[in-house]
């Protein structure tokens, strides 16, 4: 086996984008999975090699045996796959990056940035849009500057839908997003889920509203800006009152580990159907406040999420391999910087900076 870079999950819509992203970096994936058929289906357009693990425990077995150089777990929900494939590319020395976006799932990754800075090597958790999209402009906004009081981040994404389930990573990071939460004073505290909602008109004159939705870019933007205050909000939030409404009893009941799992799992394999994207481009946006009163505001433009969600992995693998980073736990654009967010196809449209 020639290539270096496993993806984990590599039959799904994830692995397969990554795949595709990587080819166009002129790098070939192994895809590994547990169905041979799709396996080979998956494989053909990109010309990636295959490698078969009926469970996921044997993939984490290939993991210690075949040492790969990265490993890009796609594999969800990222709060029980991460630990097992971490503990085993440290055992290898392999470098490690997930696409997580949700509080639990960071933070488990952020804690083992002692243990990975001394075995030598990385771990890049929230390697797609959301994270991605959000701490890029925060890091930008702040660059060569003081730590700001206050931050609030948006996630706007467009993806277009094919046929098919929903698949655990997405579900997980979900159910994992509906338990309320801000950084206040520098401290993680709970708050209403879908509150603080805002009208935004977007760059391209489309407006959408965002409420707030504690997912992983919470914690990349406050470890981005250094700021006492933070809040993460979507666009994907639920507009419907009667749903949120809801949403503290749903709130509560998924704080129930094994509820979660079982929700996961069942939601997981729910077909949905094909559509297009709603809107041309996909959006990352913050606003920082400063204690003066000073305030910027900035966005990331880039086209479809699910796209940007194959580029940001690809690029990351490729910079590693050619060794590039530093060992430790990290969010993409605290590892590489805001430049990071271009090379994978978004661009910064920065108003209060003149740009």
């Amino acid at each position: 086996m020639t290539a270096q870079i496993w993806v984990l999950g590599g039959t799904g819509r994830s692995g397969r984008e990554i795949a595709a992203q990587l080819a166009r970096l002129g790098l070939t994936a192994v895809l590994v999975g547990r169905d041979p058929n799709r396996l080979r289906t998956a494989a053909r357009p990109t010309g990636s090699e295959t490698l078969l693990a009926p469970t996921f425990a044997a993939a984490v077995a290939e993991i210690r045996r075949q040492h790969p150089a990265v490993v890009i777990n796609a594999v969800g929900p990222f709060t029980t796959t991460a630990p097992e494939v971490i503990d085993a590319c440290r055992a290898t020395g392999s470098h490690y990056i997930d696409l997580a976006n949700d509080v639990e799932a960071l933070s488990a990754v952020y804690a083992m940035h002692d243990a990975a800075t001394q075995a030598g090597h990385a771990l890049v958790t929230g390697a797609g849009f959301g994270v991605t999209a959000t701490e890029s402009v925060v890091a930008k906004l702040c660059e060569g500057r003081p730590a700001p009081f206050r931050v609030r981040v948006d996630m706007v994404p467009s993806i277009a839908m094919e046929e098919g389930t929903a698949g655990e990573a997405l579900i997980g990071t979900l159910l994992g997003s509906l338990r309320g939460r801000r950084i206040t004073d520098g401290r993680l505290v709970p708050v209403p889920i879908f509150s603080d909602a805002v009208r935004l008109t977007l760059p391209d004159g489309a407006q959408v509203t965002t409420a707030s939705m504690p997912a992983g870019e919470l914690l990349a933007a406050h470890r981005a800006s250094g700021a006492r205050h933070v809040l993460s909000a979507s666009s994907e939030a639920p507009s419907s009152p009667l749903i949120r409404a809801m949403m503290p009893a749903l709130s509560a009941l998924m704080r129930w580990e094994r509820l979660r799992s079982f929700a996961t799992r069942r939601l997981a394999r729910v077909r949905v159907r094909a559509k297009e994207r709603p809107r041309d481009h996909s959006w990352g946006h913050a606003v920082v406040t400063w204690a003066n009163g000073e305030t910027r505001e900035g966005w990331l433009r880039l086209g479809d999420a699910q796209e940007y969600t194959g580029a940001v992995p690809a690029e990351i693998a490729r910079r590693l391999l050619d060794g590039e980073g530093r060992p430790g736990a990290h969010t993409p654009a605290a590892l590489f910087g805001p430049a990071l967010a271009e090379s994978c196809g978004a661009a910064y449209l920065l108003p209060e900076l003149g740009r």
